[in-house]
């Protein structure tokens, strides 16, 4: 039997080992995909003493059977659709732009719920690590390196515990570098390689992104 987690931040810290060449470098930030990403997100940012924050990318769920991706949406018009998955399940257009935009309200409503308002960090030169919680199809991940690019970063890194073949041979040609810690084959499922895969709330990224910007926070020197 293959590798498995214990839980989202036993996998946080695993991986944070395998990319600690980016401690401590000035330019680099961590955005974890909400939900299941921020947890691991936030582990690796801390080991790596670099900022933590979110990016919000969704999955397009095949109507009927949500959890398989026929393609994925972020933010500033970014689509990436699985051809192969539409053709062969006969999935209608009209069923696509409906799934894209319930997923597009939902984006809209997590950037709020999360920066309550604020701007996200720029991203221009920076070294952008982005992490999952697991990599099943890729194609989430994928939106959201196309979507950073468009902010002219200086190089997308993905970074996720556990991901399918498939998943990260996708990935790498789109990223500059990609680091996956497990990927077994057959694959099944992200879950599948956790023994606690709990689904990780809103409450639970407001808590860890909070956390993560009082860590850096500047002290205040008290006379």
């Amino acid at each position: 039997m293959p590798h498995r987690f214990r839980d989202r931040r036993e996998a946080g810290k695993e991986l944070a080992e395998q990319l600690a060449r980016y401690a401590h470098e000035p330019d680099v930030i961590v955005l974890g995909l909400p939900r299941g990403g921020v947890p691991v997100a936030y582990e690796v940012a801390a080991a790596l003493s670099v900022p933590l924050d979110v990016f919000v990318v969704r999955k397009l769920g095949v109507p009927g059977h949500e959890e398989y991706a026929m393609g994925a949406v972020a933010g500033g018009g970014i689509r990436v659709i699985n051809e192969d998955v539409i053709r062969d399940l006969r999935i209608p257009p009209d069923a696509v732009e409906r799934v894209e935009r319930a997923e597009r309200a939902e984006i809209e409503r997590r950037e709020v719920a999360y920066r309550g308002g604020a701007p996200a960090p720029p991203l221009a030169g920076r070294v952008v690590i982005l992490v999952d919680d697991g990599l099943a199809t890729g194609s989430t991940m994928l939106a959201a390196v196309a979507a950073v690019r468009t902010q002219q970063p200086g190089r997308v890194v993905v970074a996720t515990p556990v991901a399918s073949m498939e998943a990260c041979d996708a990935v790498r040609r789109e990223a500059d570098d990609c680091v996956c810690v497990s990927v077994p084959e057959p694959f099944y499922g992200v879950g599948l390689w956790y023994l606690d895969f709990t689904q990780t709330t809103d409450e639970e990224v407001q808590r860890l992104l909070a956390t993560a910007r009082a860590a850096r926070r500047p002290a205040v020197a008290h006379p």
